[in-house]
């Protein structure tokens, strides 16, 4: 399955819990929160001013590694 940016972060998390180490990268060390489980990609990239686009082709690269 492909990541995008407007998946909810539960939802990768669901897919293969070591995404977590790319979120918290980016300052994002609530990923247990129900509010943070349920934003998209896109939503905590912007609060936290993270390139979205690089985000999920991280993701995406780590995926296609496995």
């Amino acid at each position: 399955m492909t990541v995008t940016k407007d998946m909810c972060i539960g939802d990768v998390l669901e897919m293969d819990e070591g995404t977590a180490a790319f979120f918290l990268e980016i300052g994002m060390h609530c990923l247990g929160c129900p509010s943070a489980r349920g934003e998209s990609i896109e939503e905590a990239c912007a609060v936290h001013g993270t390139d979205c686009d690089a985000l999920v082709e991280k993701i995406n690269s780590y995926l296609a590694s496995k």
